[in-house]
């Protein structure tokens, strides 16, 4: 297995190493990296390691910087010595969290469930979801839209999040519709609409589809890796899953 280290405190990363090597004799360490700007220059040149772990305050900043600027392929354990922060956040948004000084046990159980991943997923394991978890760290108590206001004939109605199935393009419009079949259009973007809602609930199927969790009536699998989703009430268009998308929503759908 080859390893990727992104941490910044010499006696943080000397551990790991250490600890890794009595684990397996078959863990790779390819490098250890103390930036955020080293680790770009790595990944953009590099062949994506099979698992990276990686602080998150590094010597230049958050490492969630790197997910804003590169497209980074490889499952993550993140580390940190700081336990405020809300740990079960990070357990379901990437393989594990692992707080520092890090215990051999913990180590094996992190590795032993990014085994299990692999063996579920195959190498498609899920990759973290940087967004939430930075919202997790920075603490930011994000209100997410509760209801939305939508035209009915000439009266205006007030729809609740909790009625929404999904919202669907058709041309250039965007509809909203709801559990009880009806529809109606409104005046957002699907991205603006799946910055709004509540990504627990919500998810992005594909460029088409923003779909809550709970219409989403079965799922088939479909060619070269893709899935097909059917929802409630049914959609007039085939929703497809990409086969890049289709280990998150797999993990989503798991949480």
């Amino acid at each position: 297995m080859r390893v990727l280290i992104i941490e910044d405190e010499t006696p943080a990363f000397r551990r790991l190493q250490k600890l890794l090597e009595s684990i397996s004799d078959k863990i790779e360490i390819l490098e250890v990296i103390d930036s955020v700007e080293m680790a770009l220059a790595w990944f953009r040149n590099h062949t994506p390691p099979d698992l990276v772990f990686m602080d998150i305050q590094l010597a230049d900043g958050l490492s969630f910087e790197i997910f804003q600027r590169i497209d980074v392929k490889s499952p993550v354990i993140f580390t940190t010595a700081h336990d405020e922060y809300a740990l079960q956040a990070f357990k379901v948004n990437s393989i594990d969290y692992l707080l520092k000084p890090i215990e051999a046990k913990d180590l094996a159980q992190s590795l032993q469930k990014f085994q299990s991943l692999k063996e579920q997923f195959g190498q498609e394991v899920p990759l973290p979801n940087w967004k939430m978890l930075q919202q997790v760290f920075q603490k930011e108590e994000k209100v997410y839209k509760s209801r939305f206001l939508v035209k009915l004939g000439e009266r205006l109605i007030s729809v609740p999040e909790e009625e929404i199935a999904y919202f669907l393009t058709e041309e250039k419009l965007v509809l909203l519709f709801t559990q009880a079949g009806q529809k109606y259009a409104v005046d957002y973007t699907l991205d603006d609409l799946e910055n709004m809602l509540n990504p627990r609930y919500f998810f992005r199927l594909n460029r088409q589809c923003l779909a809550r969790l709970e219409a989403i009536a079965k799922i088939h699998q479909y060619f070269k890796g893709k899935l097909k989703v059917f929802v409630h009430p049914p959609a007039q268009v085939e929703l497809i899953v990409s086969r890049e998308r289709s280990s998150t929503f797999k993990a989503w759908l798991d949480q």
